[in-house]
């Protein structure tokens, strides 16, 4: 049997856990809302600072760049200063951030302010998780995971619309103030009842040498990944030389990071990590988990909004349905990873989206609000069942004293993979677009039938209005043609959707590799 926190290190919270949890909780819960709460307020930043469209993107940029940097070395920064000081630092830095990020007077105050804000956030999600797997004792730990799965899969489905109702009936600015009082409480909070447990004392006290060449190179690396993730598509990939640029400095930068990390004595990540297999295991599911659940965040409001006209407000509703849906099923999923093996919870996880997704690729003109909210409740209930399961089988055969770094890794992992799914759908679905629109181009010519009886229709009909035949003939034409690139776009919704759902159903075999942690006594640690 597992030995508790208490048994192993001697380690006593010192407060109930569960108020612990729930400390920890609420900064992440407001870090994560604020990457997606943004989204929908860009127009509103780009007007009320006078700038395009294109360079308020860059407030959303600039916080992914910084984010990225700060979560792969969080372990180290947290054992290296104290992960209680490491972590009220963080809540600081992002909450001081926010203000000022509400106060820019320009674009450029207001991108440099959010760089702040994500090293500030970065470190709050690795360090909250890290602090739950030593607070409670692995039999515990499903259900504490499941209070921070609640943030962590919440947050994303409820930002779009709190977003775009804040925007709509506050203010921009209002997106960013609203951070202030959540982070006061949460410093309070944390210093009243969150302790370091002894080994981080004593890694502390070590005093080892500072790898600055692998924090400038993971700085580069992950950095330049970032900005060729959101601005790939934009910029029109490796066409621009901008892109190409950052492209190769991410590529030479991390593969000298793996290298260079490899052969100190002390990195300042881990990456022997990787050879347990659960902890490898573990990422690269958290990774297509990020994928997926980040992908559709997006897909489906944008479909709902460009296609179907709703506003963002009302299409950020059919989220929250499904998060709700999550929020039901955490506490039974924490109960269920402590009785019985992460493996099959993961895998039946997966099953599920794959299901929902081959359901979800019906999608077409007439969808309804009804049947859009329903088809994320699905996607929602086998992405409940994946992200407790997951974050627990990561522990499984890792030194206690490793939690920090393990919770850095599965955080960083998840994010590249929602920046690799936002950017591959945003991709896919201009490009495909294209394909559909030439196919279905081909088709609409006066030898074939129903288009040459379509378009006979449309000009009586515009002709009885008052129109001139050769003004008929040109409306006609137009109206056919903005209808065919409507479908053509749907079209390409429905193969994207496809991909994810054979991805889906790639990974189930992949989830049974796992090591099975004992049903009743939560993931075996190495000690």
């Amino acid at each position: 049997m597992s030995a508790t926190p208490e048994e192993a290190g001697g380690f006593h919270p010192g407060h109930n856990p569960w108020g612990i949890a729930l400390t920890v909780t609420l900064a992440t819960f407001m870090e994560v809302l604020d990457t997606s709460i943004a989204n929908v307020a860009l127009p509103h930043v780009a007007g009320g600072l006078s700038a395009t469209n294109e360079e308020s993107t860059w407030v959303l940029t600039s916080y992914l760049v910084s984010n990225a940097i700060v979560l792969p070395i969080s372990g180290w920064l947290a054992s290296r200063i104290g992960r209680k000081r490491f972590y009220m630092i963080c809540v600081t830095l992002f909450t001081v951030s926010s203000f000022l990020c509400g106060m820019a007077p320009s674009l450029g105050m207001l991108i440099f302010f959010r760089v702040l804000q994500g090293l500030g956030g970065g470190g709050l999600a690795p360090s909250e998780q890290s602090i739950l797997a030593d607070t409670f004792e692995p039999k515990r730990r499903g259900m504490a995971f499941a209070v921070y799965g609640m943030a962590v899969v919440l947050a994303p489905a409820v930002g779009p619309t709190l977003g775009g109702y804040i925007t709509d009936n506050i203010g921009w600015r209002w997106i960013f103030f609203i951070n202030v009082p959540v982070g006061i409480l949460s410093l309070v909070l944390t210093h009243r009842v969150v302790r370091d447990p002894p080994w981080l004392a004593e890694e502390r006290s070590r005093r080892r040498p500072i790898d600055f060449v692998g924090l400038g190179l993971v700085a580069i690396g992950l950095g330049s990944l970032e900005v060729v993730l959101d601005k790939g598509q934009q910029e029109d990939w490796f066409s621009s030389s901008f892109i190409t640029f950052f492209a190769m400095a991410s590529a030479v930068s991390l593969v000298a990071f793996v290298v260079w990390e490899l052969v100190q004595k002390h990195p300042v990540v881990d990456l022997r990590l990787f050879k347990n297999r659960n902890f490898a295991i573990s990422n690269l599911l958290i990774f297509f988990l990020g994928v997926i659940l980040f992908g559709t965040t997006v897909l489906l409001p944008q479909f709902l909004q460009t296609l179907m006209g709703y506003s963002a407000q009302k299409a950020g509703m059919t989220l929250s349905p499904g998060a709700m849906s999550i929020i039901l099923f955490m506490p039974l999923i924490g109960f269920l990873v402590s009785h019985v093996p992460a493996r099959w919870l993961v895998a039946f996880g997966f099953v599920v989206t794959w299901l929902a997704l081959e359901r979800m690729s019906q999608i077409n003109l007439d969808l309804d609000f009804r049947t859009a909210t329903v088809w994320r409740i699905y996607q929602s209930a086998g992405m409940a069942f994946l992200f407790i399961p997951i974050n627990t089988a990561a522990y499984v055969g890792v030194p206690k004293e490793k939690n920090n770094d393990v919770s850095g890794m599965l955080n960083l992992s998840r994010n590249v993979g929602g920046s690799v799914g936002i950017s591959f759908i945003t991709t896919y679905i201009a490009r495909q677009s294209q394909v559909h629109q030439t196919y279905l181009v081909g088709h609409a010519t006066p030898f074939d039938e129903p288009y040459r009886a379509l378009m006979d229709s449309l000009v009586r009909n515009k002709m009885a209005e008052g129109a001139s035949l050769p003004d008929a003939t040109l409306g006609a034409q137009g109206q056919i043609y903005s209808e065919l690139i409507r479908h053509a776009t749907v079209l390409s919704y429905v193969d994207v959707i496809l991909i994810l759902a054979f991805a889906a159903a790639c990974i189930v075999p992949l989830t049974l590799l796992l090591k099975a942690n004992p049903p009743g006594h939560g993931p075996a640690m190495a000690h």
